[in-house]
């Protein structure tokens, strides 16, 4: 359903990587939340609200509007059990059910959006404020862009090595669906009982996309089989040691104040749910999928799939926000790449590396100094000095930032189950009513992937002052609707993530060059994706010319190389939003500086681009445009 896609997506799953779909894979609503106004923050609603000041302004019209956002935003809300458990409505009477993936469902939900879009497009927005008119401007394109979709339905992969409804549903369990009482041990029960109806409904799901000749390509299929297998594995399975779900269930009842045989007999239930739903649910998806992987093919770009070109031309325009073609995003890879390896080339100097860029490359891939060993001691190691940078970067915000988020930050290895599969870090909110902390995921599966070089560029991206500043923040603010604060755009997202990276060289970090090095090779790594996603999706390169490139263009490991390739491939055009956000976010805080002068504060800047939650890059280049007159009419 729409609802989910946009927005469970977008927070459950965030694979910011962040972002699969509009704010990232790539979730919501309650808690008491700071003022962001008063902060100092120029383009908050409530402070855009009380600055207005014009008389057109209409209260009961402001009223009605925000009312209506929350009254479409709480209708798709009922219609996604997994959403409601992302908001802690532990008390719901969806608690114990899943997400309803039918096509009739999705039809239906369809048919709610074409009417809320009615409904938006009969506000006058000429009595509005300016905040409530910039959230009717959002909704309308947000509603506008669903419908869009929905012709393309069909063009995703509902289960792959990125995102998966058979794996997310685990994810969500372990990480989201909380047990405060025996009543929420109960619903855990409940929604293992209803897997294998969940999973006849992906079957369906997945059938009729192969009849469109919709498929995933070959590759997929054995990290998701074995990522199936690994949920059905040890007790009460197996022999052997408790398998995931089973343990992530006696953990949390143990915890609950209740005598110990009611804790004995919720555990029963628990092992009888896995053993006569959950089990046969996951066998029967591993058997079709093993059927289906028999019509799969090489084939990878979005070209194979029908209407390819113009489906891959939708997606560019969703993910970055722009109307750039496949051609020109390809050019600004190339571009950026060049100069992007000579600076690299001025790091090799200060280091007295002599050799050849390329060479330079093999030393960064092979020297055993930037690796930790692949042992339970050296992952550990790599936690506890990620956490440390974190820790370092949160006693510089001052220097950056006016508003800070409330909500805390955690690093944590990728669960087991899924760290084969997983992209190489991601992040996940922190839950609304801050039961849950934002959660920075470093895939440890081997820490060859994970050199240290780029340790400090990825815990700025995907935890401070990247994702975990400019989500939470997103989360925590007033006055705006909550459609707002928790959806999202990947360019503005992960535009923000990769910034992110830069922007603590600016107040001296990355005194290491080798760590500085790191941050280039991880800006280049985003450069290339706009070469290598136009490339497979557009010029048809095969999955092993896209490696090739990646290979020799940057000093990424070949397990990156493999992994990012096909997250590429499964995900059309996701990957171009990074480059392209961050190059906005660069070129709008050049131009600020610029027309502001001594004036230009980047506090302000900083607080004008998170203040408002995520927006389309043409929106957020409205509000910095707002932000510098409103400075210049104060000089």
């Amino acid at each position: 359903m729409q609802f989910n896609k946009t927005l469970i997506a977008a927070a459950i799953s965030t694979l910011v990587m962040a972002g699969c779909e509009r704010a990232g894979n790539d979730q919501t609503p309650t808690a008491e939340t700071k003022p962001v106004a008063e902060s100092g923050a120029e383009h908050t609603a409530q402070g855009a609200a009380e600055s207005a000041g014009e008389s057109s302004v209409n209260p009961e019209a402001v009223a009605a509007a925000n009312q209506l956002f929350e009254d479409h935003f709480q209708e798709l809300l009922e219609r996604s059990p997994e959403f409601k458990t992302f908001l802690g409505k532990t008390d719901d009477e969806d608690y114990g059910k899943w997400d309803n993936l039918s096509p009739e469902f999705e039809r239906e939900t369809m048919e709610i959006e074409k009417r809320q879009l009615g409904e938006l497009q009969e506000i006058d927005a000429s009595q509005l404020d300016d905040a409530t008119a910039l959230s009717l401007k959002l909704a309308i394109r947000n509603k506008e862009e669903e419908i869009e979709d929905f012709k393309w339905r069909l063009h995703t992969y509902p289960v792959n090595q990125m995102y998966a409804v058979h794996t997310g549903v685990a994810s969500l369990l372990i990480n989201q669906h909380r047990i405060d009482d025996t009543e929420d041990a109960e619903a855990y029960i409940s929604r293992l009982n209803a897997l294998p109806g969940h999973f006849d409904q992906l079957i369906a799901n997945l059938e009729e996309r192969a009849e469109a000749g919709v498929i995933p390509p070959k590759f997929v299929f054995p990290y998701v089989i074995s990522d199936g297998k690994n949920l059905i594995t040890g007790a009460p399975f197996t022999d052997g040691e408790d398998s995931t779900l089973f343990e992530d269930f006696k953990g949390k009842v143990e915890k609950l104040e209740v005598a110990k045989e009611e804790k004995q007999a919720l555990v029963e239930q628990a092992k009888t749910a896995l053993q006569e739903s959950a089990q046969p649910a996951y066998e029967k998806l591993i058997a079709y999928l093993g059927e289906l992987e028999k019509k799969a093919t090489t084939d990878d770009g979005a070209w194979k799939l029908p209407d390819g070109d113009e489906y891959y031309a939708h997606r560019l325009n969703v993910y970055t926000t722009t109307d750039m073609t496949a051609d020109e995003i390809h050019q600004k890879g190339l571009d950026e790449v060049e100069r992007i390896h000579g600076e690299m080339r001025e790091i090799m100097e200060q280091v007295e590396f002599d050799g050849t860029l390329q060479e330079f490359f093999e030393f960064m891939r092979a020297d055993e100094q930037f690796y930790y060993p692949n042992t339970e001691e050296g992952k550990e190691r790599y936690l506890k000095e990620a956490t440390a940078i974190i820790d370092n970067m949160k006693g510089r915000l001052d220097e950056l930032f006016i508003t800070k988020p409330e909500a805390d930050l955690t690093v944590k290895a990728v669960e087991p189950f899924r760290e084969k599969s997983a992209g190489k870090a991601f992040y996940q909110r922190p839950a609304p009513d801050g039961s849950r902390p934002g959660i920075y995921y470093a895939n440890l599966y081997n820490t060859k992937d994970m050199p240290t070089y780029q340790m400090e560029a990825l815990a700025y991206h995907e935890g401070i002052p990247g994702h975990h500043m400019q989500l939470s923040i997103a989360q925590e603010l007033e006055g705006i609707p909550k459609f707002r604060k928790f959806g999202g755009y990947t360019a503005y997202t992960e535009g923000w993530g990769l910034y992110s990276e830069l922007v603590p060289k600016e107040i001296g970090l990355y005194k290491d060059p080798y760590s500085d090095f790191g941050r280039l090779a991880m800006e280049l790594w985003r450069a290339a994706r706009l070469v290598v996603d136009t490339g497979i999706h557009s010029k048809k390169w095969t999955r092993e010319e896209a490696i090739a490139y990646l290979g020799e263009n940057t000093p990424n490991p070949k397990g990156d190389q493999v992994k990012a390739i096909e997250r590429y491939i499964v995900l059309p055009g996701q990957a171009t939003a990074y480059k392209i956000g961050m190059l906005k976010i660069l070129e709008l805080r050049e131009k600020a500086r610029q027309e502001l002068g001594d004036q230009f504060d980047i506090r302000g800047f900083h607080d004008t681009v998170l203040a408002n939650g995520a927006v389309p890059l043409d929106v957020l280049e409205e509000l910095v445009d707002e932000w510098v007159a409103e400075v210049k009419a104060q000089q």
